[in-house]
């Protein structure tokens, strides 16, 4: 029906070009059916010559009409004529054949048959069925002729096929059972888009008048596969597969295709534009789609990826600035720090007032603080652009742990805060690098030591399973409030209450021990909750990063339940 509509005329529009596509198709189809009578009825009479006289004219005069209907909007002139050369036909092959008895005589019946088919209307019908009545009359009365062939059953032949014709146009046209609803008749002026109806095939059997508007296109171009070839390339087969899930399975689809344009004022040809394709069911298998114009969505897309990449290209001048700025002051600081020691040293110095040393252990104490934050802004930034350097190697996480432990004993026992380590002997060696494994460990006891008060405990323990080695620092301190939670971990972020404020930091600590654990290709899970404690848990691969699924740092919000990797964070 896609390759029929192509030959009706443009300005046929509605049930004239349903009607005019179907008698198309008869005439075009019609021939072949009615050339096996022919050839067994006019061999007798005029042999192999007459044969092909009759059939040259059979599909000369089918095709002569076809192309009268072609020419007009209205085929009404064209109808007529086939229905006086299909009776005529008709009461030729009855003759010929022996008479109203012959198998042939039942092609009468073809008449009112065809003319309901082409125009769905009652009154064809019944017109034709009154020509066919008069023609078998008057085969009835014509005398038969001297040479005509005794009937045989091979004059079935041709009621034969023209049988299978009408079974396979009855079973195309009966409703299909769609598992949804289908759209019978579409509100074309009703929708800001081209409305296009595709099809089994794909191909554009009728498309609405706002192509005009829209593409700038007459809807005729558009017809059999012109919507499809002015389709991108690289969008035919998104536009394919939508088609062809509504068609098999009877739902909706959408997808997005960029389609060429004319040349209009202000704009060259073969620019393609983005237009975004809804597609329902139709009845009769095909497929309605509605082609809405995209651009709104795609220069939407274009500003996301802009402002993406803005933002990716600030992070990137962030780290730059911080890795620099970090670098200029560490060498000023390490001559601060260097000179206060000499100054503090009496051998180099000479005795100072207690004013002055106090001063001088001040100046020391600041510029290394300062440098520690200068180092922690440092690694930071190194972890955020993936040029953190590690050594990746086995060592026994026992003697990391201890070596932990002794650095942080003086400022815990400064504070009165009890500090222990249980790490089983039969741990086994840990494969990865030994010193950010320990950065973690200072870190996170650090922040124990330093939030707890004091009369409280820190301890440090680990345990090893299913490829997997855990170390567990727990504190009695004072917990993190619910509303804190999904705040830990971002750099330069620290949680404030009445007790934190009494402590200087810079809130890099924890954002440093999750860069580390993600690049050991770990997870980290905290339970906390205030007044109880808190207790962090860092699981690491055995076997070195790698081994294990890559942890993504995801932080749902406060709602009592978080998930920092693959571990599971709870509120007591």
């Amino acid at each position: 029906m896609a390759g029929l509509d192509r030959l009706v005329h443009p300005d046929a529009t509605g049930d004239c070009r349903a009607a005019q596509r179907r008698l198309f198709g008869v005439l075009l189809a019609g021939p072949f059916v009615a050339s096996a009578a022919v050839a067994q009825v006019a061999w007798p009479f005029w042999g192999m010559a007459g044969v092909l006289a009759m059939l040259c004219g059979l599909f000369g005069a089918g095709w002569l009409v076809a192309l009268l209907a072609a020419a007009r909007a209205h085929g009404r002139a064209a109808r007529v004529l086939a229905l006086a050369g299909g009776a005529l036909l008709a009461g030729a092959l009855a003759v010929l054949s022996g008479g109203m008895a012959s198998p042939l005589a039942a092609l009468l019946a073809a008449l009112p048959f065809e003319a309901w088919w082409i125009d769905r209307s009652r009154r064809a019908a019944l017109v034709a069925a009154i020509v066919a009545v008069v023609v078998g009359v008057g085969a009835a009365l014509v005398p038969p002729l001297a040479a005509a062939p005794e009937i045989s059953a091979w004059l079935w032949i041709a009621p034969a096929l023209y049988g299978a014709t009408l079974a396979l146009r009855l079973g195309m046209n009966a409703p299909a059972t769609a598992q949804a609803p289908t759209v019978a008749v579409l509100p074309e002026s009703s929708f800001d888009a081209v409305v296009v109806r595709l099809s089994r095939a794909g191909e554009a059997e009728s498309v609405s008048p706002q192509a005009r508007a829209i593409f700038g296109l007459e809807p005729e171009l558009l017809l059999g596969t012109g919507l499809f070839e002015r389709i991108h390339v690289a969008d035919r087969v998104s536009f394919l597969c939508a088609a062809s899930r509504v068609r098999d399975e009877g739902r909706a689809a959408a997808c997005e295709a960029r389609i060429r344009m004319p040349a209009r004022e202000g704009r060259e040809a073969g620019v393609y534009h983005p237009f975004e394709v809804e597609m329902v069911p139709a009845a009769a298998g095909a497929v309605a789609a509605l082609v809405r114009d995209g651009r709104a969505r795609a220069e939407l897309r274009e500003a996301l990826a802009r402002a993406a990449g803005e933002v990716e290209s600030a992070e990137v001048a962030k780290g730059r600035f911080l890795a620099t700025v970090s670098h200029e002051l560490r060498t000023p600081l390490n001559a601060i720090i260097g000179f206060s020691d000499m100054l503090l040293h009496p051998a180099i110095s000479g005795e100072l007032t207690a004013k002055q040393g106090e001063h001088v252990g001040l100046i020391r104490d600041a510029g290394n603080h300062l440098l520690s934050v200068v180092n922690a802004i440092l690694d930071v930034s190194k972890i955020e652009a993936g040029s953190y350097p590690i050594a990746i190697g086995p060592f026994e996480l026992r003697d990391a742990v201890e070596l932990c432990c002794s650095m942080l004993e003086p400022q815990a026992r400064e504070r009165a805060v009890a500090l222990a380590a249980n790490v089983p002997h039969g741990l086994g060696r840990v494969v990865g690098d030994r010193r950010a494994v320990q950065q973690i460990l200072i870190n996170l006891v650090s922040n124990a030591v330093k939030f707890t008060p004091a009369g409280g405990q820190v301890g440090v323990s680990a345990s090893a399973g299913e490829g997997m080695v855990r170390i567990f620092v727990h504190d009695t301190g004072i917990g993190i409030a619910d509303e804190d939670l999904a705040r830990l971990g971002r750099p330069f972020v620290q949680v404030q209450n009445d007790y934190t404020r009494q402590f200087q930091g810079t809130g890099l600590g924890l954002s440093l021990v999750k860069g580390l654990v993600k690049m050991h290709g770990g997870t980290m899970s905290i339970e906390s909750a205030p007044g109880l404690g808190t207790t962090v848990t860092v699981a690491l691969p055995a076997e070195g990063p790698g081994a294990g699924s890559a942890p993504v740092w995801n932080e749902t919000g406060s709602t009592g339940e978080e998930r920092y990797g693959t571990a599971l964070r709870k509120i007591a």
